[in-house]
């Protein structure tokens, strides 16, 4: 367990591998085997944010085919500037070696000192296979986090449901603002790792209230699990108030399987035509660009088929419901530190009935 081996289908967030981090070792294994880690992510106050946005502006969406390239063809790969004045550290992820270092009385009191209030906790996999991406923390997933803090109010007392949680990131951010989160995903290992993150920031909403109740839902599934002998069912008191008072659904860079798409659209359609109010759902995702043989040229197939959807869900004509959607500008403030490419994107999908 000295070296990490990498197959044709091994990926890593971006968030793992650029940011600094204290307490990016391995923890444990988990009940599959995979290495877990402990990262800690602060939010970020008035000043930190300011000195932020200098060092990551954020950037106008461009498309695939305003890719720039050099006087071959070829992808011209545009470098971060290597900045003299920040306070980054270099990077060198021991990916699969655990540290048996403690913190010092004097780090323990520091962190108290800033207060637990400001911190999450999260525990992840890191280099995983496609099918468990959901047990790493994502850019996607801090964009939705940043929106939901700027429009506290705004979520506030709200009925929340989120599709796709993975680590369960976006969902305790919700719960600090929001009465009520159902934090979905599935598979019991990535669930039984939700609920632990969720267990590990109680702090960050319990004071107020709020719940995170976390629960499986398959979007290739007709109907919700049930089964009172799985840990994460859902009971029926759960499944009426899910449709009598969420109001808005939230899904954080979820669109990376064209399958997966289609299902999370049909899912949305399933649920928001049995929610007793209209609903609105933010969807964050990242246009990822990649060279394929197939093309000869620079692709987003992911990201194309995700808008193909949205496209085709504000297009359907079924007479009992109306589906509209429009992109949210990035350019409002950042809470966490992770560099907010040109990328990422925000929508805004409104369902009501006819």
């Amino acid at each position: 367990m000295d070296q990490i081996t990498f197959r044709s289908d091994t990926v890593l967030s971006d968030v793992h591998l650029l940011l600094p981090n204290a307490c990016h070792l391995m923890k444990r294994l988990n009940s599959v085997g995979q290495p877990v880690f402990t990262s800690k992510f602060r939010i970020l106050r008035d000043c930190d944010r300011k000195d932020l946005s200098s060092e990551s502006p954020v950037r106008e969406s461009t498309d695939a085919s305003n890719v720039p390239r050099d006087e071959d063809g070829d992808l011209d790969v545009v470098r971060r500037p290597r900045y003299t004045s920040c306070n980054r550290d270099a990077v060198c992820p021991i990916i699969l070696s655990q540290s048996t270092a403690t913190l010092t009385d004097e780090e323990e009191d520091s962190e108290e000192e800033d207060g637990s209030r400001d911190i999450i906790t999260i525990e992840h996999t890191m280099a995983t296979p496609l099918e468990d991406v959901g047990k790493q923390i994502w850019r996607g997933a801090f964009l939705l986090a940043d929106f939901i803090l700027v429009q506290a109010s705004m979520f506030k007392g709200a009925t929340v449901l989120e599709l796709g949680a993975g680590t369960g990131l976006t969902s305790i951010v919700m719960a600090m603002v929001a009465k009520t989160v159902y934090c979905t995903d599935v598979g019991d290992d990535l669930l039984s790792m939700c609920q632990r993150n969720v267990t590990l920031n109680k702090q960050h909403f319990e004071p107020q209230e709020s719940e995170i109740r976390v629960r499986q839902l398959d979007w290739m599934a007709d109907d919700f699990c049930t089964d009172a002998d799985l840990e994460f069912c859902w009971t029926d008191a759960e499944i009426v108030d899910l449709h009598d008072n969420t109001t808005f659904v939230i899904a954080a860079d979820v669109c990376y399987d064209d399958n997966l798409t289609d299902a999370l659209f049909r899912t949305l359609y399933r649920l928001a035509s049995n929610m007793r109010h209209p609903s609105t759902t933010y969807i964050s995702i990242e246009k990822r660009l990649n060279f394929t043989l197939r093309h000869m040229d620079v692709s987003c197939e992911a990201y194309d088929h995700f808008r193909h959807c949205l496209d085709q869900l504000q297009q359907m004509t079924d007479g009992k419901m109306n589906f509209t959607l429009e992109p949210v500008k990035s350019s409002f403030p950042q809470f966490f530190q992770y560099e907010r490419v040109e990328q990422l994107e925000l929508w805004k999908v409104t369902a009501e009935r006819l």
